[in-house]
């Protein structure tokens, strides 16, 4: 296979001619990021907000003509508008200038889109995001996860997944499957030891190519890991993509349900509904005496639910066998089924589908 290199797409991207500025992108300088990796070509445009809607073709013609490049299996370009870092005193969360079309990415042939998200790293959300696939799926629904935390994807040892994703026409890719769940993240293109190290254009546009150029469909729910915190990409997934709602979860312990908390406000604020909270490790049963310990407090996210008007969707203990069958490859929920661990699983799954139900027209 041709291995394409960074000097041989800028090359090519010279080809690309600004019409009102009689110039390439290229000594112009509004190619402000390329990324090639496994056959992978990522390219950031740089424009401005009034320029937007004429610099498209520039970014349609950028994409083709690298996709069109012996050994690249799919590109993707996108426009980015160069963001000043807000004061501390402004909004945390201000509202991004886009149209109704422009903030309504969505996968073709999805249902509904829901995101997983944490104010911090550690509380288990993606062993969570996993779980709540697997008993949708179990539910009936047909699903999928797109693993969003592109700097330390989990998803694929999770699901028991490995290799690379193929494409038949260059540029929609197949999504990697296992337990009748669709899956796709980072961590197919990238070794499992080694680091993503990219600016915020590149994970954008490697959120966006998951979402828009992977043959998703059909689809009754897709399952977004969020990346942890409420950052930059946590910001443009809620507010670009067409989410029918998010799910917060967090530990019982002041500390983490503070980060919860802003988790929550940040959908809020961009105005996605939020379907529940669920308390994970809430508590832990030890295995000799039965006895109930709660380690990190319990029932804070209860009581947050309530104080922000939200749903409970339930417990989730701490437990050595939610964290062994998911580094194995085989979640509680598919290789434990009658356990109370999965019977937990299936419990929230069934709450969530419920919300749905009463956030979807």
């Amino acid at each position: 296979m041709t291995v394409v290199t960074e000097n041989e797409v800028t090359e090519v991207l010279a080809k690309v001619i600004v019409p009102d500025q009689n110039n390439n992108v290229i000594a112009l300088g509004l190619i402000s990021g390329i990324v090639v990796k496994d056959g992978m070509v990522h390219i950031t445009v740089e424009t401005t907000q009034e320029r937007a809607t004429a610099m498209e073709e520039v970014r349609k013609e950028c994409e083709k003509l690298a996709g069109n490049m012996p050994g690249v299996l799919n590109a993707t370009a996108v426009l980015t508008e160069e963001r000043e870092v807000p004061r501390a005193d402004e909004n945390p969360v201000p509202k991004l200038d886009l149209t109704e079309d422009e903030r309504r990415l969505k996968a073709e042939g999805v249902s509904t889109i829901i995101a997983v998200a944490s104010g911090k790293g550690g509380v288990g959300k993606s062993t969570t995001s996993v779980n709540i696939a697997l008993a949708l799926s179990r539910l009936g629904k047909k699903v999928g996860i797109m693993d969003a935390d592109i700097y330390g994807p989990s998803i694929p040892r999770m699901m028991g997944i490995s290799g690379q994703p193929r494409s038949e026409d260059g540029s929609t890719l197949i999504p990697m499957e296992n337990y009748d769940v669709k899956c796709m993240s980072m961590g197919f293109m990238v070794p499992e030891e080694e680091p993503t190290i990219w600016r915020g254009p590149m994970v954008m546009s490697a959120l966006e190519q998951m979402l828009r150029d992977v043959e998703w469909a059909p689809l009754d729910i897709l399952i977004v890991d969020m990346p942890p915190g409420t950052g930059d990409a946590q910001l443009t997934m809620a507010q670009g993509t067409e989410l029918a709602g998010a799910i917060i979860v967090s530990t019982p312990q002041d500390i983490a349900l503070l980060d919860a908390r802003k988790g929550l406000n940040m959908f809020r604020q961009v105005e996605v509904p939020i379907i529940g909270i669920i308390e994970n490790m809430s508590y832990y049963i030890c295995p000799k005496c039965g006895d109930e310990a709660h380690i990190f407090d319990n029932g804070g996210a209860k009581e947050t639910a309530e104080k922000y008007g939200c749903t409970f969707l339930g417990e989730i203990p701490l437990d050595k066998e939610i964290r062994t069958t998911s580094d194995a490859g085989r979640p509680i929920v598919v290789s434990k089924t009658s356990s109370p661990h999965a019977k937990a699983y299936m419990n929230i799954a069934a709450k969530i589908i419920d919300e749905i139900g009463q956030i979807m027209p």
